[in-house]
């Protein structure tokens, strides 16, 4: 495998460590292109590590969450790009609050959609990787995020749409990222109760127990990346404001992690190629030369 590309489509920075960062590493030391485009400042994210809460921190947040990003971008070994927009925050409340005027989940959709073919047309993928309809939680942003993800798959390949964004370019296969697998946090959690060491994962479990959708029935795709477990951990890491090193991306250590559940995990939600179905390969069927682009079938998995 060489110089395929993938393009993943996230809301917020620190999003793009937490959900298929071990598999994009994995592909970028194999030889392929991989790029994230990040479609918010982040600006509204809370402080969640209790040793960044600290004087200049918040007051500065835009420029800390660029450094980190740059730096997990680095880790992973990514290419990445800002959308630009202004992070919504999470609301909280009953009823709950109006969103921040002029905030990313209250754009247009069809000019955030533009702007993501741009990106898809200068970048080329072969492959995105999105969020799904329920935006891996319903975070406004994340909902966003698939909105236009979805139109963008539909227009990067149509020559008449938004021509002034470059020369069409045909995406072969859309999939949605499934980054919480209830299965792996028991697993995980086992190891560290049968060591008499606190589990952060309890609350997690829980919520995801009360939540009627089984995931992994979804997964059509499970990419063995364990070997890179290592610098999901450090673009993890890296997002310091985000990420308490006591929490549950990192209370259990990388050999664990790789032990009990060695993959990442995806749902390959469009494809304009047959696909044989499981796959372990988010490039499975995707010849090496790119011909198949010019004479691409319609999509055969809806």
């Amino acid at each position: 495998m060489s110089g395929k590309r993938l393009l993943a489509v996230h809301a917020h920075p620190d999003d793009e460590s937490s959900k298929g960062a071990a598999t994009m590493a994995k592909y970028v030391a194999e030889g392929n292109r991989v790029k994230v485009v990040t479609c918010t400042d982040g600006c509204r994210g809370d402080i969640l590590n209790p040793a960044m809460d600290r004087p200049g921190v918040l007051e500065n947040i835009m420029a800390v969450r660029k450094e980190e990003m740059a730096t997990a971008a680095a880790a992973l070994g990514i290419e990445h790009e800002w959308l630009g927009y202004a992070d919504s925050g999470l609301p909280q409340g009953d009823p709950l609050p109006p969103l921040p005027e002029g905030c990313f989940a209250l754009q247009d959709s069809e000019k955030v959609c533009r702007e993501l073919v741009r990106v898809i047309r200068e970048f080329r993928p072969h492959v995105i990787v999105t969020y799904d309809e329920n935006g891996g939680y319903p975070h406004p942003d994340h909902l966003k995020v698939h909105e236009v993800s979805m139109l963008a798959w539909a227009k990067a390949g149509d020559s008449d749409y938004a021509p002034e964004a470059g020369p069409a370019w045909t995406p072969l296969k859309l999939y949605y990222s499934h980054g919480f697998i209830l299965q792996r946090m028991k697993l995980l959690q086992e190891l560290l109760l049968d060591r008499g060491l606190p589990s952060p994962y309890e609350l997690m479990i829980q919520r995801w127990e009360q939540n009627e959708a089984d995931v992994m029935s979804r997964v059509t795709t499970q990419v063995e990346c364990s070997a890179y477990f290592g610098q999901r951990a450090a673009a993890l890491t890296a997002h310091a404001t985000q990420i308490d090193p006591a929490g549950a991306f990192l209370a259990s250590p990388v050999e664990d992690q790789q032990k009990v559940w060695p993959t990442e995990e995806f749902e390959l939600a469009r494809t304009r190629i047959e696909a044989d179905l499981p796959e372990d390969d988010l490039f499975a069927g995707i010849d090496d030369t790119e011909t198949l682009l010019s004479s691409s079938q319609g999509d055969t998995r809806d």
